[in-house]
């Protein structure tokens, strides 16, 4: 298996970037989104992203057991692209519908820890096939105001710090240029 994380700034062409990659790999694909349509301008960005890309695509949504998507998923000649892993982690932070502090200690639910867990070990293990992980990259601004939102900027890091380190080659995309900063450039 060969991974591959695409991070960048919000609007910043990391998807588009990841499915160039994906359209040029030649292999079959499978797209895991990972986003639910929460209101009416997520079902917009949903539907923007599902006419981006090409019909011949088979699509999984998966909101919280990327793991096991992923096993399913992975094969020989096959290119899966998740998009994205920080939307993944939200709803994870969020699984238990629970209330989080505007300050003070957060404690995320138990599936957040061990669907994360699963990830990680997952690549790990290794899979068949190649996969280009989509996730946003959210510690280059301000320190976010409340507990909750500091807490998922911190997950956020963490999860990508794990990431690039598993991954063979890991590439930054700003202003819709990217920037391969581990693995080879092209």
């Amino acid at each position: 298996m060969s991974v591959t994380l695409v991070f960048g700034g919000a609007r910043s062409g990391k998807s588009a970037y990841a499915e160039r990659l994906a359209q040029a790999s030649g292999k079959e694909v499978v797209y895991v989104a990972t986003s639910r349509a929460g209101d009416g301008e997520m079902a917009a960005r949903i539907g923007h992203h599902r006419e981006r890309r090409p019909a011949e695509w088979q699509t999984v949504e998966e909101e919280l057991a990327l793991a096991q998507a992923l096993r399913a998923a992975c094969a020989p000649g096959r290119l899966v692209l998740v998009d994205c892993l920080t939307l993944w982690l939200s709803n994870l932070m969020f699984c238990d519908g629970r209330d989080y502090p505007e300050v003070g200690a957060v404690e995320l639910p138990a599936r957040f820890h061990e669907e994360r867990a699963a990830l990680l070990d997952l690549l790990d293990e290794g899979l068949p096939g190649d996969l280009v992980l989509v996730s946003n990259e959210v510690g280059m601004g301000i320190v976010p105001w409340g507990a909750i939102s500091r807490s998922f900027a911190d997950e956020a890091g963490r999860l990508n710090q794990a990431v690039a380190a598993r991954a063979e080659r890991a590439v930054l995309v700003a202003a819709g240029l990217p920037l391969v900063l581990k693995g080879p450039s092209c």
